[in-house]
């Protein structure tokens, strides 16, 4: 395994991942509209900076199923035609770029809510508050469990100390040093130009249908692949991710009950560890299989079915497996990431946070994956590559067999 610094950059870089680039082609399900709308039976007006890469359009449906009506501002690059066509004519679409063209949202025209889902610079985020402050009434923006300066205690909370950088002007691009600290400065950069009324939101890794990181997709698509699966550590290591639907629906509740604050958005600490996240990725893996020889008969293929094999953190550490991009989800919970996978989600649950079960995620991410063209299911972004996760078992297995 890495060195600990290396393995922080990981996990941040990988958080940048999860929040950026995820085009979301066919898996958001369209959905009946309601009449229903916020508490009061408002049908609201909510302008999304962003909109088409992963976690936007999960919202745009839920939003849309609630009778709300939506407006979409970024620059037209990012699955440019993910809400195009009749069935989408209810979606305004205004195209620009928040770092030199903000045209099309300037003038008189109010919005009950802005949902930023791409703030990454503090510059780029006072341009955009500043400019809609005095016409909607709250701001809502997505930042990361990346914020956090220190990783060491289970249980922190919202109150913890927040990343920094010396000199946040001259970052130009984000890198897993300071995406942190850009994260923690764009959202101090809302919450100067709408004091009282922005709405913080810091998800941890976000899963499920959709999402092109692959670096939680890799278990499911491991268990349904068969064979022997290597797992890190122990079934009892702590995980923490959260399902893009629930993730949007707690935003959209937010918006709705006009909630403002921070917020940890994330699993329950202690809610989930890697055992229960491999078993429910055989389950998964097992009844994928099993439908695809009832849709074309064929003899169930010896390797379909998994086992798992767990290896210590420090064997793999010494083979050089990595934590979070050869074994995704995990790092080891321990020293300087001993609270890992157990800060606390207490206000956000308070708050109307709610989770759907395990199963469903793991299923529907893996229905999602098998629908994939064959060429990019051949090419995962995360995860260990078969000929090396062969190696690092036969080694492991080794060890076990001289040691006996």
């Amino acid at each position: 395994m890495d060195k600990p610094v290396n393995k922080r950059r990981e996990f941040l870089a990988s958080s940048i991942a999860a929040a950026t680039w995820l085009a979301l082609p066919g898996c958001a399900r369209s959905v009946a509209r309601d009449a229903s709308s916020d508490e009061s039976g408002k049908s609201l007006q909510i302008l999304v900076l962003g909109g088409t890469g992963f976690l936007g359009p999960h919202f745009v449906e839920a939003a849309r199923a609630k009778g709300h009506q939506l407006t979409l501002f970024n620059r037209g690059k990012s699955n440019p035609t993910r809400f195009s066509g009749e069935e989408f004519k209810d979606i305004e679409q205004l195209q620009g770029d928040r770092k030199s063209d903000l045209s099309a949202l300037e003038g008189s025209r109010r919005w009950d809510a802005v949902l930023d889902t791409s703030a990454y610079f503090p510059a780029d985020v006072t341009r955009s508050a500043q400019l809609l402050a005095k016409r909607v009434d709250q701001y809502v923006i997505i930042s990361s469990i990346s914020v956090y300066a220190d990783n060491s205690t289970p249980g922190a909370d919202e109150t913890a100390a927040l990343a920094t950088i010396p000199d946040p002007g001259a970052a130009k691009e984000i890198t897993g040093e300071n995406y942190g600290a850009l994260k923690a400065l764009s959202e101090q950069a809302a919450q100067k130009e709408l004091p009282g009324r922005t709405t913080v939101i810091r998800p941890g890794l976000i899963v499920g249908p959709g999402d092109h990181t692959d670096r939680f997709t890799y278990w499911p698509a491991r268990a349904a692949r068969g064979g022997e699966i290597l797992a890190p550590g122990t079934p009892a290591d702590p995980t923490q991710f959260i399902d893009v639907r629930d993730l949007a629906a707690f935003l959209l509740h937010a918006i709705e009950n006009r909630t403002v604050g921070t917020f940890n958005a994330d699993a329950a600490p202690g809610a989930l560890n890697m055992g229960a996240l491999l078993a429910a990725c055989q389950l998964a893996g097992t009844n994928a299989n099993d439908i695809q020889c009832i849709r074309a008969p064929c003899p169930q293929p010896p390797e379909a079915s998994s086992t798992v094999t767990w290896v210590p953190a420090d064997f793999l550490e010494a083979h050089k497996v990595s934590a979070w991009q050869d074994m995704p989800a995990w790092i080891p919970a321990v020293g300087e990431y001993a609270g890992f996978g157990r800060r606390s989600t207490a206000k956000a649950q308070a708050a109307g946070l709610k989770y759907r079960p395990l199963q469903d995620t793991v299923d529907d991410t893996l229905q999602w994956w098998l629908g994939l063209p064959d060429e990019r299911r051949a090419n995962p972004k995360a995860g260990i590559a078969p000929a090396r996760e062969i190696e690092v078992l036969k080694a492991w297995h080794a060890k076990g067999v001289a040691g006996g």
